[in-house]
């Protein structure tokens, strides 16, 4: 009996131990941008077109990172902010945001771009970006 518990508990811990912990996700500009905080429905609308006051930068299509940020800030799936984006570029009244595949990457286009918008891991937070929002 004791080894059938024992398997029981190995296995759950396998489990456990392959389930991601979430990223503390914060919301990054550059340090000369005169933003010094906003509110996620604020910072939700530059990523899905309904503001061109800066410029947002995205992770890759499918990166976890990106899933949570959709549903935590915009309360959206991926799939229908490519809906909305698809249809901002159809119609020609948008430009969908450039894609990076790390965290080095976007902090780095956020870094050489005044206008520029992302979000990243906290844990990547360094001195060549701004945080102005930590996402709950």
């Amino acid at each position: 009996m004791t080894t059938t518990i024992g398997k029981l508990v190995l296995v759950s811990g396998l489990f456990t131990a392959s389930v991601p912990a979430l990223a503390e996700i914060v919301v990054i500009v550059n340090p000369k941008n005169p933003a010094t905080r906003m509110f996620s429905e604020q910072a939700g609308q530059f990523f899905i077109g309904k503001s061109a006051l800066f410029t947002p930068v995205e992770f890759n299509e499918g990166a976890a990172i990106r899933n949570e940020f959709y549903s935590k800030v915009l309360q959206k799936e991926p799939a229908q902010v490519k809906a909305i984006w698809s249809k901002l570029v159809f119609t020609g009244k948008g430009t969908a945001p450039k894609e990076y595949h790390t965290a080095a990457e976007v902090k780095k286009a956020v870094a050489a771009d005044v206008s520029a918008i992302g979000y990243i891991d906290k844990s990547a937070v360094d001195d060549s970006v701004k945080v102005i929002l930590t996402v709950q």
